[in-house]
């Protein structure tokens, strides 16, 4: 199975959060999955960084280098991924979503065929089959 995971998902495990649900813990060590960090997440970590580097503490180089130690294989973003924008939907009774990094994974997620794992309680409200909601 291949996964993409979100950008909180992927710092929790850098720095061994106990945030991080055992159950992408022990998903992480299972050498049948794969695992895909998008260059959308590259891209927050660095804005987030540039603002406020006492909150996010790694520079986007920093982060990206760290994904590929970790074993991640990166995930560019792709017209076909921006297209794919233009199909999600929300249901109309949930709260508004309005991050456009976490709105281009869950499209890159879709349009690959990924899991996309996050832990934003947002996401669900797509209706995606591909959320992976931990």
């Amino acid at each position: 199975m291949r996964y993409l995971l979100d950008t909180h998902v992927i710092l929790w495990a850098l720095v061994d959060s106990e945030k991080l649900p055992s159950s992408v813990r022990a998903m992480l060590q299972n050498p049948a999955h794969q695992f895909f960090f998008s260059t959308a997440s590259v891209w927050e970590v660095a804005i987030k960084h540039e603002r406020n580097p006492g909150l996010m503490l790694v520079s986007g180089k920093e982060y990206a280098e760290k994904c590929s130690e970790m074993g991640l294989f990166g995930l560019p973003v792709e017209n076909k991924h921006v297209e794919s924008l233009e199909t999600l939907r929300r249901s109309p009774n949930v709260l508004p979503h309005k991050d456009p990094f976490d709105r281009i994974m869950l499209a890159q997620a879709k349009v690959e065929g990924f899991k996309f794992i996050t832990h934003d309680s947002l996401i669900p409200g797509y209706n995606e089959p591909c959320v992976l909601s931990v």
